[in-house]
């Protein structure tokens, strides 16, 4: 089996290679020689070269959109590959962008530009969008630790220690620490979502991220300011500073204010989700216009649309909302990341290893530095976390954004603060990125089921018996297997399928969340179904368009719903009648217990206020829906989960008499009912 598979994955790495480069192949690479090959006019006229000119530019833009096509052709093609082999895709990503610049045929010139005012906006305004204010404001405090001062002293440090280990001057390695002050973990946090490491652990990464991104932009720009003059003034620093950043989150709540209220006169999809591309665009083209911080800009407007917008929007307008800017991030990321591995020239790591082995000790310094250091504040950060968020700060698109955005009086040394940084981001992504996992599971954040194990291994045997039991059925119905054999097998293979389904729903009584988490599932898909089934029907005309918006927002309301509580499952999942109500007093050990069976069997239950003590135990009295036929099941289950206690009574006046012995479990008394109703 393993041989197997490692076969398959190398079949899908060799596959990948070649879809790789036929992708690119079919992109003409711009270079300099292309407009000569043209014909030549020797003519020579004004109006021949102004129609040039428009066949110039119209053949640029069609290189730019083969281009565009291919790149993102790409990134469908690794994402396929790598969810196959559960590998992360961001480094997929970079791996094949290398890949393909060693070729040296697939040149791209990246400005700055693309990458802060065309990728950053939608990666940053998606990421605040969903980020909720409650989870961000229980830890505020170590995120804005790591946010200001986290980035200040990573900028200190980094420029200390390549300063004094390369031959780079004090204020450039200035310039080169603000550069990779900035955080980019969405490799970490897309991992992190799929192996279910805790929420609090996943807002610090993201809203440090968020942050740390417009501040060491702004840092970054003073420290420019200073390498470039010669000139520094503390306060003129700290002046500028505030103002820029500042000035970037004014904007972005202003305009994000704007929008909430624009939502509240609306109710159309299709605006909504206009206004807040509009929103995340135009909040970091306002702020830069100003010359604040555009990317806090961005922040700010997300934050403030994710947490008000929502509340004013109908169930179909977030979905679309949620869903748009689901698939903008992956674009954008999908770009940004094969970029990354494009714009990395492996020669230049090769002549610059020495510094840049210097300046990845300096970066892990600084980031352990940060991490260990500043985050006590507020509540504190476990051990363990703290561990996570040191090895998770990767570097990415905004670090190679400001690199390629060096200015070139820096001279020559503007190449080997390149070549560092392009090593850095390299480094984080491919080495940190790809021990994340191993780290996570080492460091026991992800809390093992054994009763998941086991569900999942019951739930297994149960569908390969069922599917078994179908092909057989499907072979004897169609002749391949003759009636003696199947008559045979039949009924041992049934039996099975009886034993393995009901192994499945005994670990689901003992466990309901497990239980409850399914329904759920299961309730999603049909809901998703009928949508489906609902736009079959308006395609082949059998509804109109008033029905089908009338029908599909019931569906959206019900799909942005909450999970069901046990409550809504019981409504649900039992249709059947209640015929008694029963009570029964227990004692306050067995209570818990004893709620959680009852819920298994999809019985409502209230607990009840009461009043009481026997044999030392404080009694609790709860009231219990009992369906048609299931009450000796829902007594058995009751005394089962209550523990018998044994004491000795005396009777009064009677002490020189032997005591009496008498064990007690849960009191059960059980009525007719006419009607039953839920409030």
């Amino acid at each position: 089996m393993t041989r197997i598979y490692s076969n398959h994955r190398n079949l899908l790495l060799i596959t990948l290679l070649l879809l790789s480069t036929l992708t690119l192949s079919a992109c003409r690479p711009t270079n300099e020689n292309f407009y000569a090959e043209l014909p030549s006019n020797e003519a020579g006229t004004a109006d021949v070269e102004e129609d040039l000119h428009v066949f110039d530019a119209e053949s640029d833009l069609i290189i730019i959109e083969e281009a565009i096509i291919a790149l993102l052709l790409l990134a469908a093609i690794v994402a396929i590959v790598t969810k196959r082999l559960r590998a992360p895709y961001t480094v997929g990503l970079v791996l094949i962008g290398l890949m393909l610049s060693t070729q040296g045929q697939y040149e791209f010139d990246v400005t700055p530009e693309l990458f802060l005012a065309l990728l950053v906006p939608p990666l940053v305004f998606e990421a605040a969008f969903h980020l909720k204010w409650e989870s961000l404001r229980n830890d505020l405090a170590p995120i804005l630790a790591l946010a200001i001062p986290g980035v200040l002293l990573t900028t200190g440090l980094v420029g200390l220690v390549v300063s004094a280990g390369t031959n780079v001057p004090l204020s450039v390695a200035m310039v080169f620490g603000a550069l990779v002050a900035a955080t980019d973990p969405v490799a970490v946090v897309a991992l992190f979502r799929t192996m279910g490491v805790p929420k609090r652990l996943q807002v610090l990464l993201e809203g440090e991220s968020l942050l740390n991104d417009g501040t060491a932009i702004v840092v970054f720009n003073l420290m420019i300011t200073i390498a470039i003059t010669g000139q520094f003034s503390f306060l003129d620093s700290i002046f500028d500073f505030v103002v820029t950043s500042g000035g970037g989150v004014a904007v972005g709540i202003l305009l994000g204010l704007v929008y909430a209220q624009i939502i509240r006169q609306i109710d159309d999809p299709l605006i909504e989700t206009t206004l807040t591309a509009i929103l995340a665009f135009g909040s970091y083209l306002l702020a830069e216009k100003f010359h604040v911080s555009g990317v806090l800009a961005v922040v700010s407007a997300g934050l403030l649309a994710g947490n008000v917008g929502p509340r004013e929007m109908s169930a179909s307008s977030k979905m679309l909302v949620f869903n748009f800017w689901e698939i903008a991030a992956f674009l954008a990321n999908s770009l940004v990341f094969l970029l990354i591995g494009l714009q990395i020239d492996p020669e230049i790591l090769i002549t610059h290893w020495a510094v840049i082995l210097v300046a990845i000790g300096a970066v892990l310094v600084a980031r352990a530095a940060g991490v260990y250091g500043l985050t006590w504040v507020g509540r504190g950060v476990p051990r363990r976390f703290q561990h996570v968020l040191f090895w998770g700060g990767l570097r990415g698109a905004i670090s190679l954004a400001l690199a390629i955005s060096l200015p070139a009086s820096l001279g020559v040394i503007r190449g080997e603060i390149q070549a560092m940084a392009f090593g850095v981001v390299l480094f984080t992504l491919l080495f940190q990125g790809l021990t994340m996992q191993p780290l996570i599971k080492r460091l026991n954040l992800i809390p093992s089921s054994t009763r998941q194990t086991e569900y999942e291994r019951r739930h297994a045997r149960a569908i390969m018996s069922k599917a078994a039991y179908d092909r057989l059925e499907t072979m004897y119905n169609t002749g391949m297997l003759t009636p003696h054999v199947w008559e045979s097998l039949a009924p041992l293979i049934k039996k099975h399928n009886e034993k393995t389904t009901q192994s499945v729903l005994q670990v689901l009584a003992e466990n309901p969340d497990m239980e409850l988490d399914e329904y759920n599932t299961a309730r999603r898909e049909a809901l998703l179904t009928q949508r489906s089934t609902l736009s079959n029907l308006l395609y082949n005309g059998v509804i109109s368009d008033d029905v089908f918006s009338e029908l599909t927002s019931e569906i959206d309301e019900a799909l942005t719903e909450f999970p069901l509580n046990w409550l809504q499952a019981a409504r649900q999942i039992d249709s059947r009648d209640i015929t008694n109500i029963l009570f029964a007093v227990l004692q306050e050990d067995d209570v818990e217990a004893a709620i959680k069976a009852l819920k298994s069997l999809h019985a409502p239950v209230v607990q009840m206020p009461s009043t009481g003590e026997f044999l030392g135990q404080n009694n609790v009295t709860i009231m219990i829906g009992i369906p048609d036929g299931q009450e000796a099941i829902i007594a058995e289950k009751l005394q089962q989960v209550s523990h018998p206690r044994v004491q000795i009574w005396q009777d009064e006046g009677k002490e020189d008499a032997p005591g009496q012995e008498i064990t007690v479990g849960a009191l059960l008394f059980s009525f007719d009912v006419e009607r039953y109703e839920e409030l």
